[in-house]
């Protein structure tokens, strides 16, 4: 995965719904986090509504599909035109416009189990990918559709 990607992926999954937690619950490991990926931390609200708004988008179902607006600034360096962030939501969606720009948004997925809503990044060839893992979500999905049609059938 690259690293725009990872930084994305692993933004996104600052909420977990599994064990219900969320990072940006907590200020000490929010800003901690931030600093693990060399970035200054947004206000929790702000970091919120960027990350709630990025999954949106790309399918979580819990959440509206709302629009969201970031500034952006653009340098000129010796290696051509660079979208400089500084802020984890700056750094995230400059990221996610270079993985648009790149073909590689439509990669990025939330699991569709109810009960994980894991955001991952596909990396299948054919971008097919469903679960964040078919060792869990997947295998468990498919055996609650397995034990509906079985008990369809027995009754």
């Amino acid at each position: 995965m690259n690293t725009d990607a990872s930084l994305v992926v692993e933004f996104l999954n600052t909420v977990n719904v599994e064990h219900g937690t969320d990072l940006l619950d907590d200020l000490e490991p929010w800003q901690r986090w931030a600093r693990d990926h060399r970035l200054r931390a947004d206000t929790p609200a702000a970091a919120r509504e960027t990350r709630d708004a990025l999954r949106a988008a790309i399918g979580d179902p819990r959440l509206p599909r709302l629009g969201l607006r970031a500034p952006a600034e653009i340098v000129l360096g010796p290696e051509g035109p660079l979208l400089v962030a500084e802020t984890v939501s700056e750094a995230v969606m400059a990221a996610s416009t270079r993985l648009t720009v790149l073909g590689e948004w439509i990669r990025l997925k939330i699991c569709p189990a109810d009960d994980c809503l894991w955001a991952f990044y596909d990396e299948s060839r054919n971008r097919s990918r469903t679960w964040c893992s078919m060792r869990a979500c997947g295998n468990r999905e498919k055996a609650r559709t397995w034990r509906a049609r079985t008990a369809d059938i027995s009754t």
